[in-house]
């Protein structure tokens, strides 16, 4: 970074599906020419699952809070604040398994964060400079999640529908939909609302400022 300014985090929540990672893309390419930017995905933070049996892993419910470790993000988060690179794990979805490897995140004037549950923890939001949610809906979150979970997942049909009625759906009214009180900014159209996008933007370099 080329001042001793701390990082501005900023924090994008919403249902599975509703397009927060391309929000968070879209976002990255409008700030990245002005701006040195990094992304940290609370996808990264899920739970090793490898002391489980492999059939019995897709069986978890992994859209609780539970099911992400929510503290080492918090301490990740915290450590970019002060100007220092992180080692953020590297989740394998096929196998519901924490690689080996980590992947090595750079302090930036600023952090992109987006989740599902992000906002549903008060540590995490508490060091989030900017918040939003991404209101989509549910049924277009499902068509989203069926071509996504089938094609980059190694998902069947029924496995993902199986899911999302068990525990997708119910996890959303419980701790995602709440999330959404209090957020800076609420974008509808998903990912590719350059309005919300622009405006997002504005209210990120005001932050910059003032730090």
């Amino acid at each position: 970074m080329s001042n001793n300014k701390r990082p501005i985090l900023i924090g994008v929540a919403g249902p599975s599906g509703s397009g927060k990672s391309l929000l968070v893309d879209n976002l990255h390419k409008t700030l990245h020419e002005e701006f040195s930017v990094s992304i940290i995905r609370e996808d990264s933070y899920y739970l090793d699952q490898s002391n489980i049996d492999p059939v019995d892993r897709p069986k978890k419910n992994y859209d609780h809070p539970d099911a992400l470790e929510h503290d080492l993000l918090v301490k990740h988060l915290k450590t970019l604040k002060k100007n220092e690179p992180v080692n953020i794990p590297v989740y394998k979805f096929h196998t519901h398994t924490r690689g080996e490897e980590t992947q090595h995140v750079l302090p930036a004037q600023i952090i992109l964060c987006d989740g599902i549950l992000l906002l549903a923890d008060k540590n995490i939001r508490q060091e989030l400079d900017v918040t939003v949610f991404i209101d989509a809906p549910l049924d277009i979150c499902l068509i989203r999640r069926l071509n996504r979970d089938l094609s980059e997942r190694g998902r069947s049909i029924q496995n993902t529908l199986d899911q999302y009625v068990q525990t997708v759906r119910p996890m959303y009214w419980e701790f995602i939909a709440p999330s959404k009180e209090g957020v800076n900014h609420i974008v509808t159209g998903g990912g590719k609302n350059w309005q919300a996008i622009d405006s997002i933007k504005k209210d990120i370099t005001e932050k910059i400022k003032q730090i």
